[in-house]
């Protein structure tokens, strides 16, 4: 699932977002630096200025494994990955690599005919589903030992499924009653979206409750936030509730259809189309801007990374990814050069982790770094269960090809973590910008998320710059110099989604945010002792 935070409140019997105005972060501040700027930034720009205005780098091809990337946007269409090895639209794979016409990339989640993927179910539905066919004609009393224990763990599975989607299907007709309301003063007052608080006070209807409904609205209206995006939050929460309650937790959902692929066959690769935008690509598209917009055409925004090519792998649906095409999506971006590969999107249940894990072992003996968000649900990952993740599930060993990444916040002049941000003591390994991060969308537009799937290609850039002006480095060193240099936050932080405080090194292990330019410095050193 890709990793959008979305906050809802409960207001007197109204439902909606609701977001006061307040300062707004630098467009920038990702790249800023703590000492120049006042702001816990990477530390880019100064990078830049001081350590690698002189030097020279190697390209960097770096994989965004997500949603889509509009491969067209003004400020990402020079710095995407093309595969030289295809003729594009010619049908036929000219470098027999498997997949037809892949010149930006691949996806995994459409099928042969163009058609794709958008909404998916949540993976414990797919789970609960799987296991409810199993065991609800099965006799309890003649039941093994070990079926026996894997019965208790359905009869757990069920119980978190059935509380989900009632919360969801609760929430859903709630939200649809409130935008029906919303609907039915805005059609009786007749003035579209230019609605006012006088014309809300003059509102009168036979029903009490539009009454009370149009007075609320002119209270929020009148502390700052206009009509327009008033309903434009309501309608946002109604999406949020509609996929959840009809999609995601929907037992009679599945579009696995569209890839036409033999889903019980985990070694199948050769599925899916060159469509590597898909039918949604925000997420993807803001995630591979944050890591190389280009930085020299005087366009939106500038990426972390000047030299590095975006090879969009589309995996991740409006829903829960599905282990078989990340593993795959993995394996793709490793044979077809990457380097470096993000992943902004998880999962609190898994399908077939050893899959994934054999992937993940794939890219190390393969010398590629992977960069992943740790997840949007303000929960310390020691004790809660996020995927994919880099402890390999048959030794419990971990990866060392792997960074986690905890998303941080912009407070000038201060130290923040991002309220929604995942963490772990031994789980998360560093933090990054995460919060009020500017990049790119589809149609050449930009906009702000929030998100540790903002933070991860914050870091993903980073070590892309490591990788690009000191390609002798492996990935495990790599790694290592994102851990050891990152700017250390003293004093104390909060617990994402607390009031209580606690010290950095109870949040990751690195206890720090990305730093490139320290970054950078360590790379040199330890590029001087590679070469001898």
């Amino acid at each position: 699932m890709n990793y959008k935070k979305i906050s809802l409140t409960l207001l007197l019997g109204l439902c909606f977002i609701f977001t006061r105005a307040q300062e707004s972060a630098p467009e920038n501040w990702f790249n800023l630096d703590k000492k120049n700027d006042q702001i816990f930034g990477v530390s880019t720009e100064k990078s830049y200025n001081e350590i690698l205005k002189d030097k020279t780098s190697v390209q960097v091809i770096v994989a965004i494994l997500d949603s889509g990337v509009d491969e067209n946007h003004e400020d990402l269409k020079n710095v995407m990955w093309v595969n030289k090895g295809e003729i594009a639209g010619n049908g036929i794979d000219d470098d027999k690599n498997g997949y037809v016409d892949d010149v930006y990339g691949w996806n995994f989640i459409g099928g042969k005919d163009g058609k794709n993927i958008d909404k998916d179910s949540y993976e414990l539905t797919r789970l609960y589903k799987r296991e409810k066919e199993k065991f609800d004609n099965m006799d309890e009393a003649s039941m093994s030992p070990e079926v026996k224990k894997q019965y208790e763990a359905y009869l757990k599975l069920k119980v978190e499924y059935l509380q989900k989607y009632i919360e969801a299907k609760t929430m859903f007709d709630v939200y649809s009653k409130s935008l029906a309301r919303f609907e039915s003063i805005e059609k009786r007052i007749g003035k579209g979206d230019d609605i006012g608080i006088e014309d809300l006070k003059n509102f009168k209807s036979d029903e009490e409750k539009d009454n009370e409904l149009a007075k609320k609205i002119a209270t929020y209206i009148s502390s700052g936030i206009s009509y327009k995006d008033l309903k434009e939050q309501l309608k946002g929460a109604y999406d949020h509730f509609d996929d959840q309650a009809n999609y995601a937790y929907s037992l009679d959902f599945d579009p696995r259809g569209i890839v036409g692929d033999d889903y019980s066959n985990e070694n199948e690769r050769y599925y899916g189309n060159n469509d590597v935008t898909g039918p949604d690509a925000s997420h993807g598209t803001h995630v591979a801007g944050i890591v190389a917009a280009q930085r020299d055409n005087a366009l939106g925004v500038k990426g972390v990374a000047n030299n590095v090519r975006i090879m969009s792998v589309r995996c991740v649906p409006n829903g829960d990814e599905r282990d078989k095409d990340v593993a795959n999506a993995i394996r793709y971006a490793v044979d077809n050069g990457a380097k470096v590969i993000n992943m902004s999107f998880g999962k609190a249940y898994n399908w077939n982790k050893t899959l994934v894990d054999e992937a993940v072992k794939y890219a190390e003996s393969k010398d590629v770094l992977l960069v992943h968000g740790a997840g949007n649900d303000s929960k310390n990952l020691d004790e809660n269960t996020n995927y994919p993740n880099p402890v390999y599930e048959k030794d419990n060993t971990r990866a060392g090809n792997w960074v986690e990444v905890g998303a941080s916040s912009w407070i000038k002049g201060k130290a923040s973590m991002g309220s929604f941000s995942n963490y772990g003591k031994k789980s998360v390994d560093v933090f990054a910008p995460g919060v009020s991060i500017y990049s790119t969308i589809p149609d050449s537009k930009y906009a702000s998320f929030d998100g540790t799937s903002m933070a991860s290609p914050v870091t993903a850039g980073v070590a892309a710059l490591i990788r690009s002006y000191y390609p002798e480095l492996t990935a495990s060193q790599v790694r290592t110099i994102l851990m050891k240099s990152v700017t250390k936050v003293s004093g104390k932080v909060y617990y994402p989604g607390t009031k209580k405080l606690t010290k950095m090194k109870n949040l990751c292990t690195s206890k720090g945010i990305v730093n490139a330019y320290t970054a950078l410095k360590m790379a040199e050193k330890m590029s001087k002792k590679v070469k001898g």
